[in-house]
């Protein structure tokens, strides 16, 4: 992973050097310097007015008592593609557009999840699970010691006391 994040900050530079350098040479330096602007600009209009709509559906989501996963997701999307859309540069601005097309999200986001369930790196961590005790001497209710436990329950209201009765049955 480390050199695939290195391979990517070498390589997203040079690509947009080299994109900065035909552009510039194609159109001229201003009109170069006003795309970068006016996509800037583009982005953070689309940022705000879908990011607005995903925080709706989240607490329209919440309200039901429903968790908002998908707009999480959509909203960590959103979030990334204003970066890229800020960043100055021809190929960060076409994966930025890209990542606001919600077409492209759902699959994107379809591929990353088999990926996360092949590779087993969905880990689900809950208080109560096991634990872990902390530096402090703590339990750390989120740190499960690998156990996974299965089951199902029945919610049973308990018998009123008995008020009437004293003493042992």
């Amino acid at each position: 992973m480390a050199l695939f994040l290195l391979a990517v900050f070498i390589a997203v530079p040079v690509i947009e050097i080299a994109l900065f350098i035909e552009v510039g040479g194609q159109i001229g330096l201003w009109p170069t310097i006003a795309i970068v602007v006016v996509t800037a600009f583009a982005g953070t209009t689309l940022l705000r007015l879908q990011g607005l709509a995903v925080l709706q559906r989240a607490q329209e989501s919440a309200a039901r008592n429903e968790l908002p996963v998908a707009e999480i997701y959509n909203g960590l999307c959103l979030l990334v593609a204003g970066v890229l859309l800020l960043t100055p540069g021809f190929f960060t601005d076409a994966l930025g557009f890209l990542i606001f097309i919600p077409m492209f999200r759902q699959n994107a986001g379809l591929i990353i999840w088999r990926w996360l369930v092949r590779s087993g790196r969905v880990p689900v961590k809950a208080p109560g699970l096991g634990g872990q005790r902390g530096a402090n001497g703590s339990r750390d209710p989120y740190s499960g010691n690998g156990t996974v436990i299965d089951g199902d329950y029945e919610e049973v209201d308990p018998a009123p006391p008995d008020r009437g009765r004293l003493g042992p049955r």
